[in-house]
């Protein structure tokens, strides 16, 4: 008995150790996920019971000044299956279906097939597709007769957002693009990045054991705040005429960059900026300038072509305006004349005789005027209009190292603008204590020191406002996404340089450089033009024996008696030893003319000009024959008359054009087919030759360009290709130029 009751009271006691053991195993358990890890516990279990979608929000748009959209995020579609949902029978369907709507090859094909095949609920098959195609792939799953294969269930699609640029290469290397998290990668892009990135939203609802929405009942929705939008200074229009320009010096002298900068010279604001060859910003990392094309092709080499086609992309993606320096040359003298006057080294009387070159102690050899016959007896304005270099060599050496330097910090040329783009470059030039004899006499006429373009174009508004030097800037306003403005950029005067009254004389020099000087390509009918030409021996790019290799420029102040904008344009190594007079000028003449209309300046035309001023041709469609030759002569018209009617059934030119005192105009009285000719060339033609060839095929042109009598005036381009059929009395826009080759 005695022993029965040990035996109960020790199995009592083992029990009561298990009991106790077991508890004291839970009690710690609990305590493990309900203290210890409670809150990585309750947050797992959250997760499974939680659906949480990301709402992915807009970037904010990008406008020009005019209000056009330069670059706006659309909606788009990532397609995604689900493998959990595909079996055998429905497996073949959503291949063919998909490969077949996506434009998928065999390896593609293949790929897709191993994806049906993978575990999980959720693989991505294709991002960012547009509207059309979700709407193809949802239309034949909902087909009656695909309803068996139950695609919906397998098959879905997540809203998200694409970044589009309307224009394409327009600005591109200014805008810049993003990369596939909608992340600014370059321009304005990556600089307002912070700025032009919303906040993405969320939709949270309860879900079950497979992670799937059970009730929108329960769905909680956070919305997506888009992004900031950004309205520009440049201006479409001034952007385009510009891009024009330099896309036509890369086709004819095939350089390795041609570049440009144009600036409102009262704000700073930048109203154009180009850096050619661009890209299209839709599609950054294709390749689009021909001469790089025949580069890579010709590249046998597997991997030396792929290395090649890297390195152009680099260079599209690059805006050298803003991210590279370069020697200036002679377009420096026009800040070695500001500087001069206003420390009164010189006046405008001051005289100098050019021999064709002169010696300086150091150099070693002569330094040669452009004009090695040299340019004779000469005042500062026709010095500055002939580009001399021995006279400004003579100019910098009075000026002196002290006063020299105090004005090529001033102008800026010592730091950067800070203009609102990344990668600006840092200039490289020599400290006052650096300069000798030699250094100075070298940076008086510009081929010392190296600056960024933007630098330079900043630095020509001081002198074209009266001697304020701006801060440059390319966003003007930043607006919420309901246009609701967040911050306005203010005009950012930095420093007065110069006075208003060397500003003045200065402007004055410059118009006599484009009206009689080196610049008369650069002439603007109805508007007092100024600018400078520059020619910069790219030293130490080119080995002894080897061609040299030049950029040449030029810079402009327009108008000069109220100026307004400011300009530099670039050629870097042109194929053929033409100044910057011959190949940027005509440029920035196209490009002024078109910044006048759209600020609204009205040109005001000397007597000459009024008399070449082209005829806007009425329109007489409509009228007696009689009365429309009475209206049309009355203008200094000629009238050809084209069948047998009492009236006019059509004309040719149109009402919408202009054509030159003396142009014809056809009147059509039977509804016949309107007669062609074929578009000769006028290229190479003088004015009057190009007049005489017009009439002759019964054509009208308009001058555009250097209206100049001058011998060396030929023509160009024009607007029309030859061989073209065209309707007679067609107006042909034919620009012409001097081709005198002045490497100053």
């Amino acid at each position: 008995m005695n022993r029965f009751k040990k035996l109960c009271t020790s199995r009592a006691f083992i029990m009561f150790l298990v009991v106790a053991v077991l508890l004291g195993a839970g009690i710690s358990r609990l305590f493990y996920f309900q203290i210890a890890h409670g809150k990585e516990y309750s947050e797992k279990a959250q997760n499974q019971q939680l659906s949480d979608k990301e709402i992915e929000a807009r970037r904010g748009t990008i406008y020009d000044s005019q209000g056009n959209v330069l670059a706006q995020s659309a909606t788009v579609y990532n397609i995604f299956i689900d493998p959990s949902k595909i079996d055998d029978k429905n497996r073949t369907v959503l291949i063919e279906l998909l490969a077949s709507t996506l434009g998928y090859n065999d390896k593609q094909r293949q790929e897709l097939l191993e994806k049906t095949n993978e575990k999980g609920q959720y693989v991505v098959v294709e991002r960012k597709v547009e509207y059309k195609i979700r709407k193809k792939l949802a239309e034949f799953m909902d087909a009656k007769e695909n309803k068996q294969y139950k695609l919906r269930s397998c098959l879905g699609f997540e809203e998200t957002t694409r970044r589009y640029y309307p224009y394409g290469t327009l600005a591109s290397p200014v805008l810049g693009f993003v990369g596939s998290d909608n992340q600014g990668l370059e321009g304005i892009e990556a600089y307002y990045d912070e700025a032009l990135t919303g906040e993405n939203g969320r939709i949270i609802t309860i879900a079950n054991a497979k992670s799937q929405s059970i009730s929108d009942e329960f769905e909680t929705t956070i919305p997506a705040q888009d992004g900031n939008s950004l309205v520009l200074t440049i201006n479409g229009s001034i952007q385009h005429t510009l891009e024009k320009g330099l896309q036509d010096i890369l086709e004819e002298y095939s350089p390795k960059g041609a570049y440009g900068v144009v600036m409102d010279v009262k704000t700073g604001a930048v109203l154009a900026m180009a850096s050619l060859p661009h890209y299209d910003c839709n599609n950054p990392r294709t390749v689009v300038y021909d001469k790089y094309i025949k580069d890579i092709k010709k590249e046998k080499n597997k991997n030396k072509k792929a290395e090649l086609e890297s390195t152009y992309i680099q260079k599209q993606w690059r805006n050298f305006t803003v991210a590279d320096t370069y020697v200036t040359g002679s377009v420096f003298k026009t800040f070695i004349s500001a500087a001069a006057l206003e420390e009164k080294i010189v006046s405008l009387d001051t005289s100098y005789t050019c021999v064709g070159s002169i010696n300086v102690q150091g150099w070693g050899k002569p330094i040669y005027c452009h004009e090695h016959r040299g340019h004779g007896t000469q005042n500062l304005t026709q010095g500055l209009g002939n580009s001399c270099n021995p006279f400004f060599i003579t100019i910098g050496q009075r000026l002196g190292v002290h006063n020299y330097y105090k004005y090529f910090d001033g102008f800026g040329f010592t730091a950067r603008t800070g203009i609102d783009l990344p990668g600006e470059a840092a200039p490289q030039y020599y400290k006052e204590e650096e300069y000798g004899i030699v250094e100075l006499s070298s940076a008086s006429f510009g081929q010392t020191n190296n600056v960024s373009p933007i630098q330079i174009c900043t630095a020509l508004s001081a002198i074209a406002n009266g001697g304020t030097l701006l801060k440059p800037y390319l966003v003007s306003e930043i607006q919420t996404a309901d246009g609701k403005t967040v911050s306005k950029t203010e005009k950012t005067e930095l420093r007065q340089v110069i006075s208003k009254d060397t500003s003045k004389k200065v402007l004055e020099m410059m118009h006599y450089v484009v009206e009689k000087g080196t610049g008369r390509n650069a002439r603007v009918s109805g508007y007092n033009v100024g600018g400078k030409t520059g020619t910069s021996e790219k030293l130490g790019e080119y080995k002894e024996g080897e061609k040299k290799k030049y950029a040449v420029s030029f810079s402009a102040i327009a108008p000069t008696d109220d100026p307004r904008v400011a300009m530099i344009i670039i050629c870097d190594e042109p194929n053929q030893d033409l100044g910057g007079g011959t190949i940027c000028a005509p440029v920035a003449s196209s490009v002024i003319e078109e910044a006048m209309k759209q600020m609204g300046i009205e040109p005001s035309y000397t007597k000459a000009e009024a008399k070449e001023l082209a005829v806007r041709v009425p329109s007489v469609t409509g009228n007696k024959v009689e009365s429309a030759k009475a209206t049309l002569k009355s203008l200094g018209l000629e009238v050809t008359i084209k069948g047998n009617g009492k009236k006019v059934v059509k004309q040719s030119p149109t009402s919408d054009n202009e054509i030159p005192r003396n142009g014809k105009v056809v009147l059509y009285t039977e509804n016949k087919a309107e007669e062609t000719v074929k578009v000769p060339n006028f290229v190479g033609l003088s004015i009057a030759e190009a007049n005489r060839v017009a009439a002759s095929y019964n054509l009208n042109i308009k001058i555009a360009g250097n209206d100049s009598s001058n011998a060396n005036v030929v023509a160009y381009k024009q607007s029309e290709r030859r061989g073209d059929k065209v309707g007679i009395g067609t107006v042909i826009t034919v620009s012409f130029k001097s081709n005198q080759a002045v490497l100053d």
